[in-house]
Order: structure tokens, then C-alpha cells, then sequence
């Protein structure tokens, strides 16, 4: 993680312009993974140049993959097949990527050599039981620190069986860790989920030639396949792209167009909630890229109403709650969120984060276990002095907010945004919003 970094937001203009975002995270994550145990050499293109998804590769690497970066946002891996990965005698550095060590447990449950998995500080304190508790039941042998905490000790050389797992919770991370499990496991793997979640990782393992079957809600991995390289265009990531999206819709005037941004249809449930609300965000230029749809968002300022948000789409949509609760914020009347208690363990307790610096900015605000009452305040709010709690999203969604305040916003501890979107502070500085640094 990077030093220390705090930030000042201050009321801006209209939100104008055209702009990329930087690729997603989740597939990055994943093409690397998947690549390096592919037969053959992948080229991945439009890699998310951000420090969780290089800390995966770097992991990939130690393992004894050879990845090259000839330019930002291209890596050539060098795939060493289904059994090529060779053991690190040191332990296994996630930094503050949780999606990489669910992913990398699954993937490294069924090597022959032993493994450790370890995070920063905030990492660890994040549950990893639930992606433990099914690999154990494929055969896995892995330990954690007490509370099922990270670090994560593996032990090679068990064999894993498939497992017909029903998930108590919709997870795209844990269904992705039995499914990389399941690579390795005798039989046929299936997954049944409570409720359908993002399917980066069946769209992926199909693109590498892996035999899979999918639909909304279940997927079943055949045993026996193998991984052949491929080319991975990676599609502007979604959740980078909903801060963008909450600023001009928020803003009066903005008028704001983003281009080759990925809709998995598992992943933006945003658009259909801010849409409910009110919003004008129109999708056009709809096309496939590595089999993930994608397309360029129009939005214009609109004013938002407070909405019950639908439970639907609360799995499409976990990691834009943070942009949701300032979009809440800035309607007429109460928006309401229920069935979304997965927030609490995010990096940090979203729902307590986001419902604290919004009562710091004179927002009305009730929590509950599992979701929040908003009570919007469509005038603005006050300044404020917010703790992001090394929350890259708390940290984003905060800068925006600024743009409504009638006075500076000063966003505590904002470093972790370089995991997931570098050059943040340009590009919306860029497009009209006021973010500087503080020295």
C-alpha cells in the first residue's frame, strides 16, 4: 500500500465531457490467473494497472509464471499448464486484494505444494470462512487465524473431489474459488446460488476452452478439460465507471459520456436503480469484447427520488452501494436498502462508513443490519471532515459528494484508491469536479 494519502473536495460545476475508464478489476484478476495455467502464451489487453490486480500477478509470477508488461495495460502471460505452477517458499502477498486471495485459494487448494496466503492490514481483517469452508468440503486443507482470518495456509498434495455446493450467500468469490477448485477436482463441480451473481469467471473459462455449462443462478464445470491461450480484452471497469456515472447524475448540468464500459448483466444493477430513481443514463453502442458486454453510458443531470431499492438487484450491484447511498443523499424523499448486510464485510464496514460521513454532512441516516434509510437532501449538504477507513470506494464516493457541499470536504486516508483506479484525481478533475491533494 502506498503512503498515506488525504484529499480536499470542493463544490464544482457541471460534470462535462468524454472519457475511458480503467479496465476491470475482476477480470483482471482473473485473466492472469487463468492465463498462467493455460497452455500456450495469452496476450491481455486493457489490464487493470491498479495495485490489487498487481499484486496477483506478481503472485502468479513467484509461482513461476512468466508475465511480461511491454506497455500499461498489456501483460504477455506465458501459461505453464494445469500443473506447471511451482511452489513460493515465501508467502504469497495479496496486499489489500480480497477478490485475489478468494481466487488464489481456490486455484492453489489442489496443487501439490504447500501455500500462504497473506494481506495488509485491512485484508486481515476480512472473513475468509466462507470461501474456506467449501474447499475443505472438496478435500482442501487450509488453515487460517482464529475467526477464519487471514493468512491462509494451504496444504498441498490432497486430492479434491467435486462438490454440488449451494452457497448461503450470493458471492461471485466464492462461487469463482470452488469453480478454479473444481479445475482440479475429480467430477462434475456445480454451484446452485441463492441468487445469481457476476459470471466472470464461467464467461473466462469458457474463452480459454474449458467445457462449462451456465445460466443465471448455477453453472456446472466438467472435469477433464484444459486451458488453451487466448486474447483477453479486458472491458472498462463498472465500478470505476459509477463515480463518474453518480457525479453527473448528481450535478446539475452535467452532461457526460463514457466509453467501452463492461455491463456484465450481473453487474449493473446501479443503472437500474439510479434509472428507478429517476436518472437519465442512456446505453448505447452495445458489443461484445472477450465474450463480456460492453457499451458507451450517456448520462445527463436529472433530479433523483428516493426509491425502495429493490432487493433483485442488490447481488448486481454490491460494490456500487457506496455511490448509491450519495445518489440517495441528493434525491427528494427517503431511499431505502435492505439485504445487503454482505456490505459489512467489505473493506471496510460500508454501510457504517458511508452512513457515518453522510450524518457528518447533515444527511439523515438510519442504519439496520443489513441495509440503511437515506432521507435525501436535494439542496446540498455541509463540509465535512470524512474518515474513509482505507476504503478506496468510501474515498471515491466521498470526492463526488463534495460537489454538492457548501463547503470543503476533507477525505481522510485515500491511498487504497490506487487499487482500483489509478489517476482517479486527473480524470475527475479533468471532467469538472475540484480534488487536490493534501500536503
Amino acid at each position: 500500500m502506498s503512503a498515506r494519502l488525504d484529499w480536499t473536495a470542493r463544490a464544482a460545476g457541471p460534470v462535462h465531457g468524454e472519457s475511458g475508464v480503467p479496465g476491470d478489476k475482476s477480470v483482471s484478476h482473473r485473466a492472469v490467473m487463468l492465463a498462467g495455467i493455460a497452455e500456450g502464451i495469452s496476450h491481455v489487453h486493457g489490464f487493470l494497472e491498479g495495485e490489487d490486480t498487481r499484486a496477483t500477478a506478481s503472485i502468479m509470477q513467484r509461482l513461476g509464471v512468466r508475465i511480461d508488461a511491454p506497455a500499461p495495460g498489456e501483460r504477455i502471460v506465458h501459461g505453464v499448464g494445469m500443473h506447471g505452477l511451482r511452489g513460493s517458499p515465501a508467502p504469497l502477498d495479496c496486499g489489500n486484494a480480497g477478490t485475489g486471495m478468494r481466487l488464489l485459494a481456490g486455484l492453489l487448494a489442489g496443487q501439490a505444494f504447500d501455500s500462504t496466503l497473506i494481506g495488509d492490514a485491512s485484508l486481515s481483517r476480512r472473513p475468509m470462512g466462507r470461501v474456506c469452508d467449501p474447499l475443505r468440503s472438496m478435500g482442501a486443507r487450509i488453515e487460517t487465524a482464529p475467526g477464519a482470518l487471514p493468512p491462509l495456509h494451504l496444504h498441498g498434495g490432497h486430492s479434491l473431489h467435486a462438490v454440488d455446493y449451494a452457497p448461503p450467500m450470493a458471492s461471485a468469490q466464492v462461487k469463482s474459488a470452488v469453480l478454479l477448485a473444481g479445475l482440479y477436482a475429480k467430477g462434475t463441480t456445480v454451484v446452485r446460488e441463492v441468487h445469481p451473481t457476476r459470471d466472470y469467471t464461467e464467461r473466462m473459462l469458457e474463452a480459454f476452452g474449458w467445457p462449462v455449462r451456465y445460466a443465471p443462478g448455477q453453472v456446472e464445470l466438467a472435469p477433464g478439460g484444459h486451458l488453451q491461450a487466448c486474447e483477453i480484452e479486458v472491458p472498462g471497469d463498472f465500478s470505476s465507471a459509477s463515480f463518474l456515472v453518480l457525479a453527473a447524475c448528481i450535478v446539475p448540468g452535467s452532461d457526460l459520456v463514457l466509453r467501452g464500459v463492461g455491463l456484465n448483466p450481473r453487474r449493473t444493477g446501479l443503472i437500474e436503480v439510479l434509472t428507478l430513481m429517476g436518472a437519465d443514463i442512456r446505453i448505447e453502442h452495445r458489443r461484445q469484447m472477450a465474450g463480456e458486454p460492453i457499451a458507451d453510458l450517456g448520462i445527463r443531470h436529472a433530479p433523483l427520488r428516493g426509491v425502495d431499492v429493490p432487493e433483485c438487484h442488490v447481488s448486481d450491484m454490491i460494490d456500487e452501494f457506496p455511490a448509491l447511498f450519495i445518489a440517495a443523499a441528493a434525491a427528494e424523499g427517503t431511499t431505502r436498502v435492505r439485504g445487503a448486510a454482505e456490505l459489512r464485510v467489505k473493506e471496510s464496514d460500508r454501510i457504517a462508513a458511508m452512513a457515518g460521513g453522510l450524518r457528518a454532512m447533515g444527511v439523515e441516516v438510519h442504519e439496520t443490519p443489513d441495509g440503511a434509510d437515506i432521507t435525501g437532501r436535494p439542496g446540498g449538504w455541509s463540509g465535512a471532515t470524512i474518515d474513509s477507513r482505507a476504503d478506496h470506494r468510501i474515498a471515491m464516493s466521498f470526492a463526488v459528494a463534495a460537489s454538492r457541499a457548501s463547503a470543503p470536504v476533507h477525505i481522510l486516508d485515500c491511498a487504497a484508491v490506487d487499487t482500483s483506479f489509478p489517476g482517479f484525481a486527473d480524470l475527475v478533475n479533468g471532467l469538472g469536479l475540484k480534488l487536490s491533494r493534501d500536503d
